[in-house]
């Protein structure tokens, strides 16, 4: 048949499914951030991973390249000087950047689950633009210009 290429996982499932400590603190984690689902935390999980095996290689390097890279964490919103605080890095850390999130702490919703609801139904406009993806990662740039829509939008 043809070419078709599997899309890769955006994370990796835990190895002990049912571990009740995990499962008590990622209930938490979902309730706290008013989460759809667990795969969305190990979503997170996985890019905090990405970002701590990123730094990893690039200890030995001091040059151009891993500046480049904490430039694009603290613009993503994350507060990161050096390599420590990369390895230090939290799921909740990317959590706190979500647009759900954002939202919610800004006050344009009176609870995560409303704020989820005003974006899957194409209320929130950021930097000029409709996002109906709650869990897009708010960059500090754009932080303050995210509005609700307008009612003159609505017609």
């Amino acid at each position: 048949m043809g070419d078709i290429k599997r899309k890769p996982n955006l994370y990796s499932r835990p190895k002990k499914l049912f571990e009740a400590a995990r499962i008590e603190r990622e209930g938490k984690i979902q309730k706290d951030y008013g989460l759809k689902n667990k795969t969305e935390i190990w979503k997170a999980a996985a890019k905090v991973s990405e970002f701590r095996k990123r730094a990893k290689k690039l200890i030995s390097n001091r040059g151009k390249e891993s500046e480049e890279f904490f430039n694009k964490l603290q613009n993503m919103g994350l507060d990161v000087k050096v390599t420590s605080d990369v390895l230090a890095l939290t799921t909740e850390a990317i959590l706190e950047r979500r647009l759900q999130t954002v939202v919610f702490k800004k006050g344009l919703a009176k609870t995560l689950l409303e704020a989820r609801q005003f974006i899957t139904h194409k209320n929130i406009v950021v930097d000029g633009r409709l996002v109906n993806i709650p869990s897009f990662i708010v960059s500090r740039k754009i932080e303050d210009k995210i509005f609700l829509k307008s009612s003159k939008e609505n017609k």
